[in-house]
């Protein structure tokens, strides 16, 4: 169902679920269908659904967090280092344009479906039992990939095929090489020996204290109103909440 381009094709899955167990449509439909789901999506979602990407630099840096601030903070560095450096190779070495992956896909679409064309940019496919409309103009499919992932879905190549046309220009920008190339532009500048920093007096002089309290670990028990509830040192306390006109 998050994955499903069509609202149409949602609902069917959704009336599957349905059936198996009643209270997990419920809870989806509570938590709101354009938090997760792609065809209900107020923004475009792209091909992968991500979490927070905290999450991930948190697993990266696993045994580094046991390092010094310093340490800690140069292997960070590093890490973002080798990583820009990398992709940027990647992506100028890369010769190939962004569509290419699309012409396998396009290749056993014509065994198997039939453009009929209502205009010189209106077509239907037929693909077995159903039909799709190519709106090649305003870059519209009814099957509502390109509306989504701004890339031409495996009907709207057959259609471009019959009529030589280039998929690249009904490509978004987002996924050709040079734009990849320009996220990659900022580099990481390394930074030179502790023992050769320049630090001005006055920081020199500050000290920095240790905190006064020392937190408890795992995250922080949630807290409801009106209710007793525990405070930042396990201690039983009452919340109040004061309205002030």
């Amino acid at each position: 169902m998050a994955k499903s381009y069509s609202k149409s094709e949602f609902h069917q899955l959704m009336e599957k679920v349905e059936v198996v167990n009643v209270r997990v449509k419920n809870y989806l439909e509570l938590v709101g269908y354009d938090k997760w789901a792609r065809s209900y999506a107020i923004v475009h979602r792209r091909w992968t659904l991500t979490s927070n990407i905290t999450e991930s630099i948190n697993v990266a840096l696993v045994s580094t967090r046991e390092l010094p601030i310093y340490a800690f903070l140069e292997e960070v560095r590093l890490m973002f280092d080798r990583c820009n450096c990398k992709n940027r190779q990647k992506a100028l070495y890369t010769l190939t344009n962004v569509i290419k992956n699309f012409k396998q896909f396009s290749n056993r679409m014509k065994q198997r479906v039939h453009v009929i064309p209502a205009s010189e940019y209106v077509y239907t496919v037929h693909d077995k039992e159903k039909y799709f409309i190519v709106y090649l103009k305003e870059k519209k499919y009814s099957c509502h990939p390109f509306q989504l992932d701004e890339i031409p879905c495996v009907h709207a190549c057959v259609v471009l095929d019959s009529k030589n046309l280039e998929k690249e220009s009904y490509c978004s920008n987002l996924y050709k090489s040079k734009t990849v190339l320009r996220t990659y532009d900022l580099l990481v500048y390394p930074l030179p020996h502790k023992n050769d920093w320049v630090i001005p007096q006055k920081i020199l002089e500050d000290v920095v204290l240790p905190s006064k309290y020392k937190w408890p670990p795992g995250r922080p028990a949630k807290k409801e109103r009106g209710k007793s509830g525990k405070d930042m040192f396990g201690k039983k306390c009452k919340i109040v909440v004061v309205h002030v006109d």
